[in-house]
């Protein structure tokens, strides 16, 4: 209870608890008195090791510098076009005014900024920090800037960290605008990208939510004055013809700054699924295929109004939607020692998808001190048909079915968040946020007879959710000589409630599940300076996993005649218990170790009912899940010209589950799977004659356990050509992908029984993209605001 008081506390009053000390105030003009906004005012201390402070003149060329204690200072300003002014050594003892004008230079030279062609790459203990601003990289889109972070390695299954697959990926502290990891990366631009965090131990500052690591995007906000943009454009080849266009602009003038884009793509891709089983004495031999060509439309856009130097507000909102329309293809061949028959089916998809987000906030922000208040609503409208037919020429009796699933998400959230810098070495951060989720999902099932459909009561249901999540933390971050410091604990109550409705025995039933939670999540990291050169670093977290909502209610969504996925109403929530030991060279990762184990894992379970020789896939909370992995990169400079990083990482998994055999109720299947395997991956690029940049990603991996799958030896090499035209402004990029691609090979250990699989996608994508940006070349900087939607990131919808 004190604990929570004293966060309550400082929240609401720490503006107020300031020191009594001086400020300096002044206008900054030029020569013909005019006012100079953004010119840059910076502060030294003589004979002290503090951090320097900054600030810029506001839109009336005024500026304050507040919390500043006795003693000797200079002060240096500088703006680009004017020659730099120094005041030299005087003693502050009160409030002090310094007005000041600065002199344009006598002849403007052009500003030269040596740039790298690699990111600026830093670890710290709690997160590995890959800042973009300051490298030259012919970037066209997400997914290009994420095969140039170590560790991360991106496949055609996806975004995984350490072997991990469970990544959770966040815009600015958000929930990622798609829901759907092969869009983001193709569509999101690179030329709105500051930063990427790699966060493996999330503090308290983050929902505790997740078993993965964190990658938050930060974009770039305000970079530039007045109004500049870009027009992308790409064509290519995978599954037929793909192709997108997007278009940006922003603006920043005096105190109102906007932005807006705009997208639209069309990409293809095919899905394969290989799967050749035994069911008593048969022989179930299964091949599907799966076209995708979906319809993806954003929107979006942000306004933020600067008030003076320590108040902002703003609004930003965004208008996703996706239209799905294909045909899944399937062909099982059932064959035993007499007799061979055939089954042909179609599986008919037709999904909308439209997703309305609207956020608005308020910062206050001095040199010590930030509060960000913080709403977010958000409306997710998710319908979906599908019709599983027989085709002309079966030797199976089938009947078709339809399936029609609507489902609608509200979710409002409440943050607030306050941080107090009490010096260069000492910073505490406090904050509360509380989230209301809604759900409704209303599934009607038809068989067809006699040439029409009939609704299904028995197989037909509706599912609604309503969870109230309630959190506060607080987080203190200190430094010690060469030691650093950073702990913080997060408490979480939450309250949800499954309703389900469906006929039982011909009579309407209602069944409601409660789920209450109240729990303490500590986290904590530690580093030290060993040398120069090298540092070392310790963390830990404890997390919890919450089922995404989609997979609590009872619904099942066949995927063909045989096999179907279907909803976990008694799900539970798993917990991970997550350490990390690092290991930096000049701030470089190059040695890591880490252990985690989840307690009632959740994981994709699935079973086989030899009786009916059906299949389900269904998330159930396992016995225990243990991982061990070592990593360790170098840097690829052994020429001139060359970039990169290579590095090896060697996983060990264990898994245990128990599966109820469907066959003979009450009895249980024992599964018990543990498997090291080693991944060696390379990120290069290379500057070839005529200014084109030459980029390569590969990786090659010994095998892989992904959870029942026992995965062979996987590989995968895309490469790609990149220029600049029209003085930078013209990026042109060639890009080769899934030139190596094997995808998942292995064996499912279904308790009774194992079946060979191959999982993978189409091969061979060629895509020309192009990105022409526009407008102002020089600016100022604004920092980022973080808001959450970890709600979202549970409404799962891959297609």
């Amino acid at each position: 209870m004190k604990f929570f008081t004293t966060s309550i506390f400082i929240l609401f009053f720490g503006i107020a608890t300031s020191y009594s000390q001086h400020s300096i105030s002044g206008k900054i003009v030029d020569e013909q008195n005019k006012p100079l906004p953004f010119a840059n005012v910076i502060l030294y201390k003589i004979d002290s090791k503090e951090n320097p402070k900054g600030t810029v003149s506001d839109d009336k060329g005024k500026y304050s510098l507040e919390n500043i204690s006795s003693g000797k200072y200079k002060i240096e300003i500088s703006m680009l076009g004017f020659e730099t002014q120094k005041i030299n050594e005087f003693e502050l003892n009160a409030n002090k005014v310094v007005n000041i004008t600065l002199k344009e230079e006598t002849q403007t030279l052009n500003e030269v900024v040596i740039k790298s062609k690699r990111p600026v790459i830093r670890q710290t203990a709690e997160k590995l920090v890959v800042d973009l601003e300051k490298s030259d990289m012919i970037n066209t889109n997400l997914q290009d800037v994420m095969r140039k972070v170590p560790g991360v390695l991106v496949t055609n299954n996806g975004i995984s960290i350490a072997g991990n697959r469970g990544v959770r990926i966040l815009i600015n502290g958000k929930t990622t605008e798609y829901m759907d990891i092969e869009t983001l990366l193709r569509d999101f631009p690179a030329d709105n990208i500051s930063k990427i965090e790699v966060v493996e131990q999330p503090g308290a500052e983050y929902e505790a939510s997740g078993s993965g690591a964190i990658i938050n995007i930060i974009l770039k906000k305000n970079v530039k004055l007045g109004t500049h943009g870009n027009v992308n454009s790409w064509i290519g080849e995978d599954q037929g013809f793909e192709w997108g266009s997007g278009f940006s602009i922003a603006s920043y003038k005096n105190k109102l700054n906007w932005q807006t884009s705009v997208g639209y793509s069309q990409p293809t891709w095919r899905e394969d699924l290989f799967l050749v089983r035994t069911v008593g004495n048969e022989t179930y031999d299964q091949v599907t295929r799966e076209p995708y060509d979906p319809d993806n439309f954003r929107i979006s856009g942000s306004l933020d109004y600067y008030i003076n130097n320590k108040h902002s507000i703003g609004i930003g909102s965004r208008i996703n939607t996706r239209n799905s329309i294909r045909i899944a293809s399937s062909k099982t061949i059932i064959s035993d020692a007499n007799s061979t028959n055939t089954l042909f089916s179609e599986n008919s998809f037709d999904r909308q998808r439209t997703n309305f987000n609207i956020n608005p906030y308020y910062e206050y922000k001095t040199d010590t001190d930030k509060l960000v208040i913080d709403f977010n609503y958000i409306d997710f409208v998710n319908d979906n048909t599908n019709t599983l037919s027989d085709v002309a020429g079966s030797t199976v009796a089938f009947t078709d079915r339809r399936y029609i699933q609507d489902g609608k998400y509200t979710i409002k959230t409440y943050r607030a968040d306050y941080t107090k810098s009490f010096s260069d070495n000492f910073k505490l951060s406090t904050g509360t946020r509380f989230a209301d989720v809604n759900t409704d999902n209303d599934l009607q099932a038809f068989s067809q007879n006699n040439g029409s459909f009939n609704k299904d009561d028995d197989e037909s249901s509706r599912f609604v959710i309503d969870e109230t999540i309630f959190a506060l933390y607080s987080k203190i971050n200190a430094n010690f000589g060469k030691w650093s410091f950073s702990g913080g604990l997060r408490y979480e109550d939450s309250n949800t409630d499954g309703t389900s409705t469906f006929l039982k025995n011909g009579t309407l039933t209602t069944e409601v599940k409660k789920r209450p939670i109240k729990k303490i999540f500590p986290s904590a990291s530690i580093s030290r300076k060993l040398t120069e050169v090298l540092g070392a670093s310790l963390s830990y977290s404890y997390r919890i996993q919450r089922p995404s909502y989609n997979s609590l209610n009872s619904f099942q969504q066949f995927l063909d005649p045989f096999s179907a996925s279907e909803g976990n109403p008694l799900l539970t929530p798993s917990y991970t218990n997550n350490y990390q030991f690092n290991l930096t060279y000049e701030g470089q990762p190059f040695f890591t170790i880490g252990y985690s184990k989840t307690d009632d894992a959740i994981a994709q379970l699935i079973s086989q009912t030899n009786s009916t020789a059906q299949i389900r896939q269904q998330e159930t909370n396992i016995d225990n899940l243990y991982n061990w992995n070592f990593r360790l990169f170098a840097p690829v400079n052994f020429a001139k010209g060359l970039e990169g990083y290579t590095g090896v990482i060697v996983n060990n998994n264990n898994f245990s589950a128990t599966i109820l055999d469907k066959d003979n109720q009450g009895n249980f299947f024992k599964i018990n799977l543990n498997k090291w395997n080693l991944i060696w991956f390379i990120q290069a690029s290379y500057q070839l004659p005529w200014d084109i940049n030459f980029e390569l990603s590969g990786n090659y991996g010994t095998g892989a356990l992904e959870g029942q799958i026992e995965v062979d030896w996987l590989a995968e090499l895309d490469f790609s050509f990149g220029k600049k035209f029209l003085d930078d402004k013209l990026k042109v990029n060639l890009g080769f992908n899934k030139m190596l691609n094997r995808g998942f090979v292995g064996n499912i250990d279904y308790g009774n029984g194992v079946a060979a699989v191959e999982s993978n996608g189409s091969r061979q994508n060629i895509q020309l993209r192009l990105v022409y940006s526009f407008g102002s070349k020089f600016g100022k900087k604004k920092s980022g605001r973080k808001t959450n939607r970890d709600e979202e990131n549970r409404i799962r919808d891959n297609n």
